[in-house]
């Protein structure tokens, strides 16, 4: 990478930082997806601010050819814009090469959730009798209690924690801060998870974190995610499972108890209530299919 090249990718970095807030993790996801087109460019022997709307279509193909999806391209593509435009913004070329650049259509698709009764089975599966039990199961009912994202929930500190008047206290994406409610459920299984926390011998400045691992140190969403996926296996439940999973059945559980869409986007932290109208499909699609079900109509005698 040259020189010029390495400044505007600080540059642009520094921008997503400071001016549009974004939070680190996303950040450095913005940076993988930038040095794709880098490193393409790189071998291709074109400077940044060369670049034409045939390039980045060779580029975007390349993404196909290599086996990556296409929600997967979108996003990448998405990123490539947001960083021309940047370019444009502050003044390192005069006109946008993504205008007219294309993204791969996608089908819609409704993301996997859990019933009540299946996140029951998931919780149930846990031997509590193992030093982690406990921990797991608050894990999987905070989850699902209260819809957060599983950074929300590794971050999840006990000064967000107002147990009295149940609820938390949630610094989101761009660092927005919404209050959610949290079920006696949900605090009791951290109450039963409590002894095996206090026996631990607590890493310096990881005192404050709810949810700790064996070395007294703050869980990551990978250590999340693995034990997810082991117990969703142990519990016979065949569906891909993931934290985002639990936060879908958060949802989805919500509308059909009846909630206003605008209570639930409020809850998830959504920007936009198009980001929270994936959840009206979803109920449409289980009112569908327990039509086709049980209504006599359907039966086939």
């Amino acid at each position: 990478m040259d020189e010029q090249t390495s400044k505007i990718r600080k540059d642009y970095l520094r921008y997503l930082r400071l001016q549009r807030s974004v939070s680190p993790n996303t950040l450095e996801a913005y940076a993988l997806d930038l040095d794709k087109l880098l490193v393409f460019l790189g071998h291709e022997g074109k400077r940044v601010t060369d670049v034409e709307l045939s390039d980045l279509q060779t580029f975007a193909a390349g993404l196909h050819d290599v086996g990556i999806g296409p929600r997967s391209q979108c996003r990448i593509l998405s990123g490539v814009r947001s960083f021309y435009r940047f370019l444009v913004m502050d003044g390192y070329m005069d006109n946008d090469p993504t205008e007219l650049l294309e993204s791969p259509v996608l089908g819609e698709h409704l993301p996997e959730f859990l019933t009540p009764q299946e996140v029951d089975q998931l919780k149930d599966s846990i031997d509590v009798s193992k030093p982690e039990g406990h921990r797991n199961r608050a894990i999987i009912e905070v989850l699902f209690s209260c819809g957060l994202r599983v950074s929300e929930l590794v971050n999840l500190k006990w000064s967000q924690l107002y147990a009295d008047e149940r609820y938390l206290r949630i610094l989101g994406k761009g660092s927005k801060e919404r209050l959610v409610p949290i079920s006696n459920t949900a605090l009791r299984e951290i109450e039963n998870y409590l002894p095996w926390r206090n026996s631990l011998k607590i890493k310096p400045g990881e005192e404050d974190y709810v949810f700790l691992n064996r070395r007294g140190a703050h869980l990551t969403r990978v250590m999340v995610l693995i034990m997810l996926k082991t117990q969703a296996e142990e519990a016979g439940i065949k569906k891909t499972i993931s934290p985002h999973t639990l936060r879908h059945s958060f949802a989805t559980a919500l509308l059909e108890g009846g909630a206003d869409l605008r209570v639930i986007q409020a809850l998830l932290g959504h920007e936009s209530i198009g980001t929270t109208e994936i959840y009206t499909h979803m109920s449409m699609q289980t009112l569908r299919d327990e039509v086709l079900n049980h209504h006599p109509r359907n039966i086939i005698h």
